[in-house]
Order: C-alpha cells, then structure tokens, then sequence
C-alpha cells in the first residue's frame, strides 16, 4: 500500500577504517540496556551515527538483534514511517511484524491498533531487538509523535528504542526521565577529548602533530568532530602545519565552509564537479548519478570517494548506494549554486525523471519541486493521489498539495477535488467550498483550459465531487444538501466503484436518520454496507453496522440490532489477531441491548471485553459510548453517584462522528437526576435547553421531550405531561419509531394512575406490554419501580403476555431489594393522592390547605382516609409506604 521500500534506510552504516575507539561511550549506551529508550541528542558533526555503528558492530548486551532506520523528511507520513519501522523490525526478526504489516496495509485499523498487533508480536519473542531511528529530528509529523509516545508506554522487555538527532523529541522524555526509562548520551558526552583528538589526527589520519598543536585544534574545534575531520583532510600535504592551525579560527558554520573549500580545492575538477552536481540527490547510487550528471562511471566514482574518506557514507553492504555526510552535502549544494545556478534545474529534473520511471514517486516529485518544475510536480501529484489514498498516506498528500501554488491548482479538478478530501479527512470544512467549485468549475471549462494528468480519476470526477459536497453538507448540518448530493452520486457513480458508491448511501442513510426516516435510513445504510464490504472497506462496514444497528433499536427491533451488532462483531474480530477499528463499538452495542433485556451480567461482561481491546479498537463515538452504558449498569445496581460520575466523562468526551445526537447526554444524566430526587435540577436543565410542553415535536429532539415529561410526572404537573406524552406518542407512532412507542405507553400508564385513572393505565401498558414481548424489552419497565410493579401486577391478572409480565415482574423486584407488595384493597382517589404527595413535602397542614384550595378539616379528613388505606397511622408512616408502592411518583 505505500510503494516499494528503500532498503538502504534499514542498513546499518558500515564502520570506517579511520575509526577511533571510545569504548567509554559504548558502555554508557551498554549501561543503558536497562532503560526502555536511550536518546543520541546532539547537532550535526557530532559522530551520533557513527557511534551507534560502531556500538551495534559489537554485541550488543544480551545478545539482542538490531533493526535499524534512517530517517528523512518523507517520513513525516505516518503510513510511510511506520511501514519503515515494521521493516526494519523484520529484519531483525523475521516475521515478527507479518501481521501487522497486513493490518497496516488494510483500510481502517487505527496506528495504535496496529502497534499493538506489533508490540504483542515482539512481547512473544524469544530474543531482545533493538531499535534504533536515526536522524529522527527530519521527523516533525504530531501523528507520527503520538505513535510513538504509544510505543514507548507499551514497550515489552524484549524491546529497546534508540532514538539518534539533532534535537529532543517531542516525546515523554521528563516522565521517562523521572521513572528511570530513559538513558542519554549528549553533545557534551559526544565531543573528542584531547586522548581521543590525538588518536585521530595522528593516528588515523597520519599526522604527525605535536602535543601542543593537537591541544590548540581540539580547543578550537572544542571536540567537534566533523571539523576535526576537514581539518585533518586540510592538513595532509601541508608544510606548515603550526600556521594553519594558528589561523584556524571562527565560528561552526565558517569552519566547515572554509575546511570544505579547503577540501574541494585539491580535488580534480571532474571530481568537484561530480560533488557539486550529485549533492542535488538524498541517496546517491551509480545508475542515478549517470542518469543527473550526464556522465558514466558514477559507481566507480562513489567507490573511490569512499576511498578518500570525502564524507561519503554506504548505506549497503554491496556498495550499491551512498549518501554525502549532511554537512558536506550542504556545502556541496551552496557551491553548486554559486558556481552552476543554471544546471540545477536541469539537475533536478533528471532525477525526477529517473524516480518516476523506478517506480519512486515520492522523490520524483521531490526533485520536480526543488528544481521548479511545479507542472511536472502537479501532475506527478495527480498521478500519485489513488496511491496515497489506498495507503492511506492524506499527511502526504496534504503536504504536496500544500507545497504547488494555488493558481496552478484551480486549473486542475482532480487536484482541486483531492485538496478538497484531503481537508475533510481531517474533520476540515473551512477551504473546501472552494476547492470544490474549482473541480466543478474544471469540468465545464473548454478544452485546453483544464490540465488533466489522470484521465481516469477526471472520469470519476463527477461522482467523486458530489460524494465531498454531500460530506461537506453533513459536517455543515445541512441535511437537505447532503441528501442532494448523495443523489446525485449515486447517479454519477458506476456501479464498480464500490467505496463511491458505499460512501454515497451511507451519507444518504446519514440524512434519513437525521429526519427521523427510519426505514429510508437503514435502507441506504445496508446499501452502503454492501458496497464497502465488496470494496474490501471492512472497517467502515463495521462501523456502518454500529449505525444500522441504533436505527434498529430505534425502530423497536432489539433482536435485529443484536444480529447486527454480532455480525459486526464477527467482521472485526475474524480478519487475524488484531481486530479491526470498531469491535469495541460492537461489545458496547451489545451490551447495551443485553441490559435492556435484563441479562446484566452478560452485559457487564461484553463492556469489559470492550475496555480489553482499547480505545485504539474503537471508533470515535466508542469512548463516550462505553461510559454511557456503564453508567447504566452502575445505576441498575444501585450506584447512583458512580454513574453520575461516568456521564460527566461520557459529556467531556462526546463526539457526533456525523451520527445524528438522538440520546444525548446531559438528558441521559437529567434521567440519573430524577432517579436522585433532583427533580429541579432537570427542570432547569429543561430550561436552559428552551424545552416546553408547546414545542414542535421532532425525532432529533424526542429523547429529550421524554426527559421533560418525565420530569413533569416527578412534579406532580399530571396534565401537562399526559398532553406532551400524547403528542409525543402521535409523533413517534408517525415516524414508526416503536422504541419511543413503547417507552411513552409505560410514562402514559403511570400518569394515568397518577390521576386515578386505571382503566385507561392498564390499557396503555397492555399495549406497551404486547409490543415490548416478542423484542425482549424489560428495563424500560422494570427502571420504573415499584409503581410500575403494581401496574404490572393487574396486567398480569388479565392474562396479557403471562411469561413476559413474570419477567418484569422479577426484574423490577430484583431492582427493589425486597419483594413488591400487592395492590391496595381500596386505591386511593385523586384528591388523596395530590394530598399524599404533598405530605411528602416540608409543608405543614394549614400550607397543603392552601395549596390546595380546600379547609384545614378537609385535609384532615383525607389524611385519616389515606393512613386507614394505607395501613399506617402517621405522616412519616404513610410517607415511606407510599414510596414502597410506588404511589408518591
């Protein structure tokens, strides 16, 4: 998925011959085998490569294998690196990274999911592996950060990070410091001392210096090692040794300027000339320097530079590719431009050429841009965007596109429209608009107004740009556009492109559901399904599945969504040891379909199966998901506060993910208030989200409604929530949302009684009961209580549903602690039930009076009624035992 590997990146650099012995720095990296990452941090010319070559050239400790990586700028994307990193682990352990490398390459496991295939993969070797990144500091991608920060806190013993740069990484390094997981070796530990100075000078290069003129260079140089190097390349051949070194003064920049001129002036010009023109490459190889200086012999030159020790690096063993020490190549390049500006145009475009035909885009269009070539670049960019979408590699993309000026953008649609995805991947709307119109605007430009370098991404265009401007919509909350445009892609997408036409319904499924259009919506979903699963997308298909699913509970089909969950479940976890992006979703769902059927072991056993896989193994939504249905859990088994606790979290962490927020969670919390008496507290929640019984009934805003009636009911407001519970039931009745349905008969039934009413009580929760049986829906019965017990308690009197009454029944005493007891002989009148419920308040008997309009006698008189039908013989008395039966609600 991300193209051919370089596998002169995982070689580790031969030693030189001219190499100097520090064995006091190869026991400090030794010493640090112990530590899970040891950091090389130091600038250029410090000898930070050549020290880890020539550690690693030994044994390492314990006899570890070594995997090694250099980096360079086009790492920055995350898909590239970590195909690198899982490359270079092969090579030192053959087949530890197969697996994921296969899921790395599949469209939807998340890096984390991938890197915890990997880590579970090396936890099970036999053998320790080191790993070191060299030049990490080329890296500066936040998501490529973020994997590793993952890595290093799941580092098994087996595994050692060596990380090599000229800069700290923006890594965990204090909390690694702290806890004794990080060993250093810096510029300070890095510098030759005099010993060390000597040796080198006079040793491996044949100088024959004396003690005070080695004192006087390595005190100059301060130990700098690169400088060291030009110096001793500039004193061979010298007569006056003492003079140069007495004029060797200046800055680091202007020595390696200087020392390189020194250097370049006693080379041949043919060899200089060779320098300056191949310094334009990041990897030199012979083929490749024919191909850019227009000249043979390049391999037989790179050898012999070798040779001479000129700053020129191996990077295989069969000396098939090099690369300039980086300081060198940077002087190399500020010469060419000084003596040659006019060739390096020309320079960079033979390379480009040779990369694109080798199959190298990256650097192909690398060199396109340097030399300013930004057409040729553009259309390399066209051609390489299928690519980098099926690797997933949008951070590339995205800084390709973002490197071409905008004017010749515009008059490339299929530049336009991949600039446009690009922004929308990342959750961006500001920008794609126009990105858009441009692509559109290419389409019906005349010929030859419009540059098109791939034919059969133009063809797709059409669809392609009516699937963005549908996405756009959605992320804008326009549902008609989105609906618009979904159309229209699926008219304009031909019927192979699977993915197109998957991503087309499932924005239209997105629409449907939004409007409450149940049947429509899980219609377009399951096409949507259909097509990204032939596509091979499987981890949009699950998560297509969890949005099929919600859609079925909506519609009251439990035993539907729980297939459709399974099924998800099945998908996720059947593709190899690492389940894909979305199985934890799948637990979540199940869970939550178990608690409704009162299975809550089950349930609670499926969220921890969840949490095991974690969070890298969810989709977005999953995080907030997961709290919400142990919250649930927590509140069936009593724990009120501990639920409480968990929605809080569930708010701070919510995110839409494109679903419409049909149960959203402060009303979810609302509910744990009423359940904690704190009645007012939801009914100013009401009020600061501009509910009222007069609203406008929805089905994006019913969750919410059913919160408010509820809240009403705990007030004692019987009228005014019998009239939205109506309403509420037309509307859901309506819209085939048997869910709601259900829900609303069970709210019906105890304000029914509430008003004295059974009759008309019993003949909504029979209504209730024959739906909810053939689906299992027992806890939207059984979280009512005791009141809905003694409701239940007739129904099963008149031999509705038996089995699932009994069910019920059992649930709500399970609920209640202690067996329910049975109806009152003689219920309770309407007016003795407004005073009952008032004496459950702090007023005292003359304030009930008033409040209810009638003598302090009156009171009186139905208090003794309600203690003699109670069979108490005090307010305390009748107050608890009405909250027994259920008769305060």
């Amino acid at each position: 998925m991300t193209g051919p590997l370089l596998e002169t990146k995982l070689r580790v650099p031969r030693r030189r011959r001219s190499l100097i012995a520090r064995p006091r720095l190869g026991a400090a990296l030794s010493r640090g085998a112990e530590a899970g990452l040891t950091l090389v941090s130091a600038p250029a010319g410090f000898g930070k490569t050549t020290l880890l070559a020539e550690w690693l050239a030994g044994a390492p400790p314990g006899g570890a294998s070594v995997a090694w990586l250099a980096l360079d700028p086009r790492d920055n994307d995350p898909a590239l690196f970590w195909a690198y990193v899982l490359a270079a682990l092969d090579t030192a352990a053959p087949g530890v990274a197969a697996t994921a490398r296969s899921s790395l390459q599949r469209p939807g496991p998340t890096i984390d999911a991938v890197l915890t295939t990997l880590l579970n993969d090396v936890a099970a070797l036999p053998h320790d592996v080191v790993l070191v990144l060299d030049d990490y500091h080329l890296v500066d991608a936040r998501d490529v950060h973020d994997g590793m920060a993952f890595l290093l806190d799941h580092l098994p013993p087996q595994l050692r990070l060596v990380i090599a740069g000229r800069a700290d990484p923006p890594l965990p390094l204090a909390r690694m410091r702290s806890r004794g997981e990080l060993a250093e070796v810096r510029a300070a530990d890095l510098r030759f001392t005099p010993d060390e100075a000597a040796a080198y000078l006079n040793g491996a290069m044949g100088l024959a210096l004396t003690a005070p003129d080695v004192a006087a260079l390595e005190g100059r140089t301060e130990g700098w090692i690169a400088a060291l190097q030009l110096a001793a390349l500039s004193m061979q051949g010298r007569s006056d040794v003492a003079g140069f070194i007495a004029g060797f003064a200046g800055d680091d920049r202007y020595i390696v300027d200087y020392l390189a001129e020194e250097v370049l002036a006693r080379r041949p010009e043919a060899v200089r000339r060779f320098l300056r023109r191949t310094s334009v490459l990041s990897r030199l190889g012979g083929p490749l320097c024919d191909a850019v200086t227009g000249e043979d012999g390049g391999r037989a030159r790179l050898a012999e530079l070798e040779r001479a020790n000129l700053f020129v690096v191996p990077l295989d063993d069969n000396r098939r590719w090099y690369r300039y020490h980086h300081l060198f190549a940077d002087v190399l390049r500020a010469h060419l431009q000084d003596e040659e500006p006019d060739v390096v145009p020309e320079l960079h475009r033979r390379a480009s050429t040779w990369h694109a035909q080798h199959g190298e885009p990256a650097e192909a269009i690398r060199h396109a841009m340097a030399g300013g070539d930004l057409d040729r670049a553009a259309d390399l960019v066209e051609l390489a965007i299928p690519a980098t979408r099926l690797g997933r590699q949008e951070a590339t993309l995205r800084r390709w596109l973002e490197a071409l000026p905008d004017e010749l953008i515009r008059v490339r649609p299929v530049l336009s429209n991949g600039y446009a995805g690009s922004l929308l991947v990342r959750g961006e709307v500001e920008g794609v608009e126009t990105r858009l119109r441009d692509a559109e605007g290419g389409l019906g430009t005349a010929a030859g107004a419009t540059v098109v370098a791939d034919v059969a991404e133009f063809r797709r265009l059409p669809g392609a740009v009516a699937v963005h401007r549908a996405g756009l919509a959605r992320m804008l909350g326009d549902v008609d556009g989105t609906m618009v445009h979904a159309r229209r892609a699926l008219d304009l997408i031909g019927e192979n492109d699977h993915v197109g036409r998957g991503a087309a319904a499932a924005l239209l499924g997105l629409a449907h559901w939004t409007r409450g259009d149940l049947g429509a919506a899980h219609r377009r979903y399951s096409e949507g399904m259909a097509s990204l699963e032939k596509a091979g997308y499987l981890s949009d298909v699950v998560g297509c599945a969890m949005a099929v699913a919600d859609i079925r509970v909506a519609q009251g089909r439990l035993l539907a969504a729980m297939s459709t969950y399974e099924w998800g479940l099945r998908i996720a976890t059947g593709q190899g040891p690492t389940a894909l992006r979305g199985a934890a979703d799948m637990h979540v769902g199940i869970s939550e379909r178990l608690a409704e059927r009162n299975e809550l072991d089950a349930a609670a056993a499926h969220l921890v199966s969840s949490g095991e896989l974690g969070e890298h193994a969810g989709l977005p939504r999953n995080r907030y998901r997961l709290r919400v249905a142990t919250a649930r859990l927590r509140q069936a088994a009593g724990d009120l506060t501990g639920a409480a606790d968990l929605l809080d979290e569930a708010e701070r962490l919510y995110t839409s993910d494109f679903f419409p927020d049909v149960r959203p969670v402060p009303a979810v919390r609302a509910r744990l208030w009423l359940a904690q008496g704190r009645t007012d507290d939801v009914i100013a929640w009401a009020g600061e989200r501009g509910l009222s019984v007069a609203d406008d009934l929805g089905y994006l805003r019913e969750f919410e409604h059913i919160t408010l009636a509820r809240a009403l009911l705990a007030r004692h407001a019987v009228p005014e929530a019998t009239g939205l519970l109506e309403r509420l039931l037309a509307a859901a009745e309506e819209g085939a949302r048997a869910g709601s349905v259900i829900e609303v008969l069970v709210l019906l039934a105890l304000a029914h009684r509430a008003r004295g009413d059974l009759s008309a009580a019993l003949a909504v929760l029979q209504r209730a009961v024959t739906m909810a049986e053939p689906e299992g829906w027992v806890r939207v019965f059984a979280d009512e209580g005791p009141a809905m017990a003694t409701l239940l308690r007739a129904v099963a009197k008149r031999a509705i549903a038996p089995g699932h009454v009994r069910r019920l029944l059992a649930a709500v005493e399970d609920g209640a602690g202690t067996p329910v007891e049975q109806d009152l002989i003689e219920p309770l009148s309407e007016r003795e039930l407004d005073v009952l419920r008032l004496l459950g308040t702090d007023l005292d008997g003359p304030d009930i009076a008033r409040h209810l309009g009638v003598s302090l006698h009156t009171v009186r008189s139905h208090s003794k009624h309600i203690y003699t039908k109670l069979g108490v013989n005090n307010r305390r008395a009748a107050v608890r035992r009405a909250g027994e039966l259920g008769l305060n609600g």
